[in-house]
């Protein structure tokens, strides 16, 4: 157990708590806003937030690069859990596209629901709180916030969610890192 905790500290250490992924969601709900604040029929504003999703892992790539994390880290194999946790949302997906056409004003906000509960392996992989908190915290806040809301409200509002994460996993990094 206690090299399983050692081998989950490295990753955390090294990937810095995944934050490439978070400041490249920062960008890619940037994106969505600007997509759902233009005048483009809902279909195509659906469309495009799908691409614009597309651009996650690249972007995480170079951010990654940007500020000097192991990416892949592939001397550790809990790096490899953190791509099943990835994938792990993939099939909710599904649910998302079933949205596109049949509800599309909701769309975003199903997406966003998917995006936070995802969070939750990976607050064991990275023994982190901050995605523990904000994998229960974000689904709640896009649903109250999807529910009453235009999408591009919400969209807004997830930039703002996005900018809180990274600046608690900035804290909780310097803390226990």
């Amino acid at each position: 157990m206690e090299q399983l905790n050692r081998l989950r500290l490295e990753c955390a250490k090294n990937q810095k708590r995944g934050l490439p992924f978070i400041l490249a969601s920062v960008i890619i709900w940037l994106g969505i806003a600007c997509i759902f604040l233009s005048p483009l029929p809902p279909l195509t504003k659906n469309l495009l937030t799908f691409i614009c999703t597309g651009f996650l892992l690249p972007l995480s790539l170079f951010i990654s690069r940007l500020i000097r994390v192991d990416f892949q880290n592939k001397t550790n194999p809990l790096s490899k859990l953190g791509i099943i946790f990835s994938m792990n949302q993939l099939p909710y997906l599904l649910i998302a596209m079933w949205i596109y056409p049949t509800i599309p004003a909701k769309m975003i906000m199903v997406i966003a629901i998917i995006f936070g509960a995802h969070l939750m392996p990976f607050s064991w992989l990275y023994h982190s709180k901050v995605y523990l908190g904000l994998s229960i915290v974000i689904p709640i806040f896009a649903l109250l916030v999807g529910l009453n809301f235009s999408p591009a409200i919400l969209a807004i509002t997830m930039i703002g969610v996005e900018i809180i994460f990274v600046g608690l996993l900035i804290l909780e990094n310097r803390a226990s890192l």
